[in-house]
């Protein structure tokens, strides 16, 4: 195959533990040819396909060069066997207009995954609302007397964003109510900007589960991201601490539920964030842990994720 990864600059990409290294290394050990554009690379001509300027790539094994650019061309992403969009969040307006582009190249013939249609779809703190048995008590408003009435009824809440990542302006108010004012004026603007309360759920004590699922199909293993010294976010990117361990039956349980269902949506990746028994997100945009999980267990997700890939692909091309 021939394969376009639309993504951050390769120059920023940490390869100890970036996923979409992971998912280009192996699908090179397996002979596919490798290409990579960012988003603002992709442009659309009238009368014209949808197109990109992309950088055909050979991964070096070496961890600084890490890789080497074979040629540089445009090309209409309709010639690529497949589009892997894994541009990291936030989902901006540009996000948006990536996937637009990437919905025409798709009507051109193009084989896009996860399905730009399914990430607007599917905002990935607002997707947990579709699964209400397996959510905390939750709370998505603009109004400030809304969180303050969830406040008194819950007691220990945490308030964010919706569109944050990697632990961002995550606020927990205790059931003495400090700074509540302050952090719903901070979040929502004065009533401009919706965002999400939920009933604290104290079992992040042992970690933010980071549950995979690829075609459906469960990872037998999650990684459990576990917050250090004072800091209540388990998130890597502010110091938590990752652990592999075995999903459990509730992980199971509710991967079981969510993953075929959003696979049948065109969402080939997702990863499903599991506090305790609680669901917290849904990651769709590109979901990572690939190679933490794969060295704490020797259970290879990238050659699992690539399997899917060529499975989708094959069943794309018998299709037409």
């Amino acid at each position: 195959m021939n394969i376009l990864f639309v993504a951050d600059p390769l120059e920023v990409f940490k390869i100890y533990k970036d996923t979409t290294f992971s998912m280009m290394r192996e699908a090179q050990r397996r002979g596919h040819r490798v290409a990579a554009c960012e988003p603002g690379h992709l442009g659309w001509r009238s009368g014209e396909l949808v197109h990109a300027q992309v950088r055909e790539i050979e991964l070096t094994g070496a961890e600084e060069e890490w890789f080497q650019v074979r040629r540089t061309a445009t090309h209409a992403l309709k010639d690529f066997d497949a589009v892997l969009m894994r541009k990291d969040p936030p989902f901006d307006s540009e996000y948006f207009y990536a996937t637009h582009l990437l919905e025409q190249a798709e009507r051109e013939g193009a084989k896009v995954f996860n399905k730009p249609a399914s990430l607007r779809d599917h905002p990935e703190k607002l997707a947990i609302m579709e699964f209400p048995q397996f959510v905390s008590p939750t709370l998505v408003t603009r109004q400030a007397d809304e969180v303050r009435r969830f406040h008194e009824e819950h007691g220990d809440i945490i308030l964010k964003p919706l569109d944050g990542m990697g632990g961002m302006g995550i606020f927990r108010v205790g059931p003495e109510g400090l700074n509540l004012g302050s952090i719903i004026e901070t979040l929502n603007h004065h009533g401009a900007t919706t965002i999400m309360v939920q009933r604290f759920v104290p079992e992040i004590s042992q970690g933010d589960k980071r549950v995979l699922v690829i075609g459906g199909k469960v990872v037998p293993f999650c990684l459990a991201r576990i917050p250090q010294g004072s800091e209540i976010r388990g998130n890597l990117a502010v110091g938590g601490k990752g652990v592999s361990l075995p999903i459990s039956e509730r992980d199971r349980e509710i991967a079981e539920t969510i993953g075929p269902l959003l696979a049948q949506r065109g969402l080939l990746l997702i990863g499903l964030d599991v506090i305790g028994d609680c669901l917290t997100e849904i990651n769709v945009t590109s979901p990572t842990c690939f190679q933490e999980i794969t060295q704490d267990t020797g259970f290879d997700v990238p050659a699992m994720f690539v399997d899917a890939l060529e499975e989708a692909v094959d069943r794309d091309r018998t299709a037409i």
